[in-house]
């Protein structure tokens, strides 16, 4: 009968805390290994760190980096467009959800995508040997060992284990993280962020953050947010098995400046994602509540700010429709909308140019008689680099 539990009898909770922990591992090296260190290069793991994890998920989900990186980059080419692997707008929700690991394999076993996309990953004996050619053997090894240690109960801990990643990493994060959840920055793709503290899926639920700024190494950006892969990788580097290359900046307002110059041409190039949502929030809120308060509640409708705010891509035909409208009936809405675009074509232009339009756009933004908007103007040189 003992033969029944392998080789490791443990109570209830601690098959659930052993799951757990294997699942959360696999999750830590998807996030901060394939996602951070070899995806885009804002973190640099220590190699020891590096093999631990490129063997842990080879081991527990079959994971081969060179693919999953190349689907990853393939993914941020073309968000949420023809092209990209799996994204909910292209395949539909419901397939991205229930599906999510069929297309990431389907894409994997593309040879141009992999030339293209896998450039830099790991191209050792390893790699060319073990990892790349016998994918699922890391898979097979697992579940032995789970029914070895573990016997019966192991059974179930395996399917768990195993449902984990396709179903939360490709559906969740891939299909709900394209499709529910709240948006700090406004961009072509869909990406939203799931919930503000992202604990069970190593940081990854802050998908908008991570759309927004690709290299950063930490996803939580606003002072509400916490990343708890960023809690990781602090642990890491203070004991020297990592190295932090960029994160997302966290503009710093100096109020003392009035004075537009160079320094805050380079502040609003840097912070320009912040700068569109601060436009948002100071210029489109008010002014959609100020009109509300004048012509009377029934004036806009209650989808107004967000079909002003969200980025013109990622808005669907009924919607667009519904926002020509609200432009062809309020000048003062057409008007603000105009004012943001030309901000946004400021960081087109080389910082030499940009300097003497952005001073000419704050000129006419302070003449033009919307109160908002003019507040927002004069508080750009506030803008500071962090």
């Amino acid at each position: 009968m003992r033969l029944l539990y392998g080789l490791v009898e443990l109570p209830f909770w601690g098959y659930c805390l052993v799951t757990f922990v294997t699942i959360q591992t696999m999750f830590l090296g998807v996030t901060l290994y394939l996602h951070r260190d070899q995806s885009h290069g804002g973190l640099i793991l220590h190699p020891a760190l590096r093999h631990l994890f490129r063997f842990w998920l080879w081991f527990s989900s079959g994971v081969v980096t060179r693919e999953w990186v190349a689907v990853h980059r393939c993914h941020h080419a073309h968000a949420d467009e023809p092209g990209d692997p799996h994204s909910p707008v292209v395949f539909g929700l419901h397939r991205v959800v229930l599906e999510g690991a069929e297309l990431y394999r389907q894409a994997a076993r593309d040879p141009q995508l992999l030339r293209t996309y896998g450039r830099g990953t790991p191209d050792d004996w390893l790699e060319h040997h073990l990892y790349g050619p016998h994918a699922y053997a890391g898979i097979v090894l697992f579940v032995l060992a789970n029914l070895l240690l573990f016997g019966v109960p192991g059974i179930v801990m395996i399917a768990v284990h195993l449902v984990a990643q396709p179903f939360f990493a490709g559906g969740v994060i891939n299909g709900l993280g394209h499709a529910v959840g709240y948006r700090s920055f406004e961009m072509p793709s869909r990406a939203t962020n799931l919930v503000p503290w992202a604990l069970l899926l190593g940081g990854e639920e802050l998908h908008n953050n991570h759309h927004a700024f690709p290299r950063s190494a930490r996803f939580a950006v606003q002072p509400w947010e916490l990343d708890i892969g960023w809690l990781w990788i602090r642990l890491f580097r203070a004991l020297g098995l990592a190295r932090v290359r960029w994160v997302a900046p966290r503009p710093r307002l100096e109020r003392r400046r009035h004075e537009l110059d160079a320094e805050t041409v380079s502040a609003l190039f840097t912070n320009r994602m912040h700068v569109l949502r601060d436009y948002g929030r100071h210029v489109v809120l008010p002014v959609c509540r100020e009109l509300a308060r004048r012509e009377g509640q029934g004036a806009l409708p209650p989808s107004a700010p967000t079909l002003l705010i969200r980025h013109p891509a990622v808005l669907r035909d009924e919607a667009r429709r519904r926002l020509r409208e609200l432009l062809e009936k309020h000048e003062v809405l057409r008007r603000v909308v105009e004012y943001r675009e030309g901000l946004q074509q400021l960081w087109n232009e080389n910082p030499a140019r940009a300097l003497a339009q952005l001073r000419e756009w704050c000129r006419q933004a302070e003449d033009s008689g919307i109160g908002a908007l003019r507040e927002f103007a004069q508080g750009l040189p506030a803008y500071a680099r962090g």
